[in-house]
């Protein structure tokens, strides 16, 4: 049995799977509040009870050094050799999020994948994936010549470059709000769809009924936002998930130019499968191909989204066992194959 997990800002999400027949068999798993325990391992032992496991690899937000990550947005220092110490499992691997994302869709079946524009499925080359959800991660799938190789990136942290009149006087806002320096990640996240309804209220002065405004503060903010704006019932809400999608799509056209990422660009992380039918409507794939004389080179990269919400636990399941295999020179994958 191997153990994968998820580790956000909020939450850590984690799940046991085996394989049969070569392919991740998800047996079980759960969601835990991330600031309501001391660390990861208080969670794993709760998650495990009197389960043993082979090897365990959690993705994490950030970048890991020598199996070793200091968290941004919880009090937790994760060490690889310590936690495997003190779980009693035999190998235990920390990757970065985005990585463990880009492992599990080799996992993935057509069936959890919409592709949003056919591009030049053709093309062979790297392919470049962004994950929009509590942060905005980026990853990188470097071909080879034999495979695509998963590469961890911190590009969500690069600067917000705005576009037009509004992103301009959106940044002027975000600047004054955060005292300093705006990322994509402070536009294209959970809290971007939030900064810039914000934005749009405080700054453009568009209406905020009583009733939208009572919702905003006793509810999730993100999920408000988005349920009024895909049913058009409030239009600073619809206003906000244009900015936003609009933001997305460009940042996206950056990452792949950045990577070339002719073999695919693919969307990841929580928020892409909820506003599938806005991602749907052109908005995102004119801002991402929207680049002046390269804007053909967009054009041809396939674009698909990651409907799976299991992905980065598949990608950490099957990166566990390979590095697992490798070490051991033993491969559950391969022996459930002969089996």
């Amino acid at each position: 049995m191997i153990l994968a997990g998820d580790v956000g800002g909020t939450k850590v999400h984690l799940a046991l799977f085996d394989f049969i027949n070569g392919k991740l068999q998800h047996t079980r798993d759960t969601r835990y509040p991330a600031r309501e325990y001391s660390g990861l391992e208080e969670i794993v032992r709760d998650f495990l009870g009197q389960e043993s496991v082979t090897s365990a690899c959690f993705g994490v937000p950030g970048p890991v050094r020598d199996g070793r990550l200091r968290l941004t947005n919880l009090p937790w220092t994760l060490d690889s050799r310590e936690l495997s110490h003190s779980l009693k499992i035999d190998h235990v691997f920390l990757i970065n999020d985005l990585e463990a994302n880009g492992y599990g869709i080799a996992e993935l079946s057509p069936e959890q994948i919409f592709t949003l524009s056919e591009g030049d499925p053709r093309q062979i080359g790297n392919r470049a994936l962004i994950a929009a959800g509590t942060g905005l991660g980026e990853g990188i799938l470097a071909w080879n010549g034999k495979m695509h190789v998963p590469m961890p990136s911190e590009g969500g942290h690069c600067d917000f470059a705005p576009r037009n009149e509004d992103e301009i006087d959106l940044l002027r806002y975000l600047k004054q709000k955060y005292q300093g320096r705006i990322s994509f990640e402070r536009v294209v996240s959970g809290m971007g769809l939030t900064n810039i309804y914000d934005f749009l209220r405080d700054v453009r002065g568009m209406e905020e009924p009583a009733w939208l405004h009572d919702r905003i503060t006793e509810e999730d903010p993100n999920a408000v936002i988005t349920e009024l704006a895909l049913s058009a019932k409030s239009e600073i809400c619809e206003r906000a998930l244009d900015m936003f999608v609009a933001a997305y799509g460009a940042e996206s056209g950056n990452l792949a130019l950045k990577v070339l990422s002719i073999g695919g660009f693919y969307i990841g992380g929580g928020i892409a499968p909820r506003i599938l039918e806005k991602l749907k409507d052109g908005s995102f794939l004119r801002a991402f191909t929207d680049k002046g004389r390269l804007s053909q080179l967009l054009i041809n990269m396939p674009v698909r989204v990651i409907m799976e919400s299991r992905a980065a636990l598949m990608g950490a399941a099957a990166y566990a066992e390979a590095r697992a295999a490798e070490l051991s020179g033993i491969s559950h994958r391969a022996a459930s194959i002969s089996l």
